[in-house]
């Protein structure tokens, strides 16, 4: 009998417990598999990545053995993909943040070729800390890796996945994030580049009063197949979750697919939780495929809801620029813009925003 509860579902780390990739499973059936069968069951290159990355104080980055106990905290797989990605790694990679000052850490995989690979992230912030940390990833690629975020009690902590990749590169990426007592998280995804970008992000609400704002950003050109599956689970009293992603098509054959599931669990009295996904239709021929899920499982929560809804211009707002002797063309940019940077915005570091509306610009612009 399938299962039906997102808490029911398999996890295991070693890839040999799930079966084959074949399309018509639960977590597979929007994805082309097709496009990447050697991520779900062929050998992966599991040695360090290529990084990029400038010193900061209170951000030190070091490598583990994938037998060192800070490895598995957040979250273990619930699919072929992320555990072959973890059943081939060699080493994790560390990053640590400390103290209470604003600090931005950028760390860019850049360099990885067309070779099948394997990655493991751990991102841990120290109880009382506060910082924000980007995971980047620039060039071709066929990457298939895991990302643990462990946010100690009172910490907050910002992590920015951005997928700037090439045209013909495939990443699917799977996010744990273990979130304690009073601690803080805004966890945001920007998919921009990549020929199939796939990254999931589950979130566990472990203790009283952890807080999630799940973000996501992505825009599909023809072609392009982007996907989120996000799952936020509040196991704790007085937990709060926000999550709202936005997308934006245009081309024949663009694709995305954005999947939410939220979890109140009985042991999480005093819930406050909303999602949303929107989507903006830019030419004929794209698909976008938008699924909202909610299990409740005690009447006792402050609230809890989710929306989705995919659509074109507002015909309105276009005659509204028009008529003030904006052309069309200008008019159509200036609403996708003002559509997807309220986004950008909560980011919360102004050289990141800037370099994203600059991207965002160059899409629109079929750049």
């Amino acid at each position: 009998m399938p299962v039906q509860t997102r808490s029911e579902r398999f996890r295991s780390v070693n890839v040999e417990d799930f079966d084959p990739v074949h399309g018509r499973e639960r977590e597979w059936k929007l994805s082309p598999v097709a496009a990447f069968a050697d991520l779900t069951g062929g050998e992966l290159d599991g040695s360090r990545l290529g990084l990029a990355a400038e010193p900061v104080e209170g951000v030190e980055l070091s490598w583990i053995p994938r037998g060192d106990d800070r490895i598995g905290r957040a979250g273990i797989p619930e699919e072929r993909a992320s555990a072959n990605a973890w059943s081939s790694f060699d080493e994790a990679l560390l990053v640590r943040v400390t103290g209470d000052d604003e600090k931005v850490a950028v760390i860019t995989r850049t360099g990885l070729g067309d070779a099948p690979r394997a990655a493991h992230t751990v991102i841990e912030i120290a109880p009382n800390s506060r910082g924000l940390v980007v995971l980047a990833g620039e060039g071709e690629a066929r990457l298939s890796e895991n990302v643990e975020i462990v946010v100690g009690e009172g910490a907050s902590l910002t992590v920015v996945s951005l997928q700037e990749w090439g045209d013909e590169a495939v990443h699917l990426g799977s996010h744990f994030a273990r979130i304690g007592r009073d601690a803080f998280l805004k966890h945001i995804v920007v998919s921009l580049g990549g020929k199939v970008v796939r990254v999931n992000p589950s979130t566990h609400l472990a203790e009283q009063g952890a807080d999630i704002e799940a973000l996501g950003l992505y825009f599909a050109d023809a072609g392009q197949h982007l996907e989120q599956q996000v799952f936020v689970h509040h196991d704790a009293p007085h937990t709060r979750s926000r999550v709202t992603y936005k997308g934006a098509l245009q081309g024949a054959g663009a694709r995305t697919v954005w999947v939410g599931d939220v979890l109140i669990a009985q042991t999480a009295p005093g819930t406050d939780s909303y999602e949303q996904n929107r989507n903006l239709v830019l030419t004929d021929g794209t698909r976008a495929d938008s699924v909202p899920n909610l299990e409740i499982e005690t009447g006792d929560i402050e609230g809890a809801g989710h929306a989705s809804a995919t659509g074109r211009f507002d015909d309105e707002q276009l005659f509204y620029l028009m008529a003030r002797g904006i052309t069309e063309a200008e008019a159509r940019r200036l609403v996708v813009r003002g559509f997807l940077t309220e986004i950008v915005q909560k980011i919360g570091s102004a050289e990141l925003e800037e370099r994203l509306i600059a991207a965002l610009e160059a899409e629109l612009e079929g750049r």
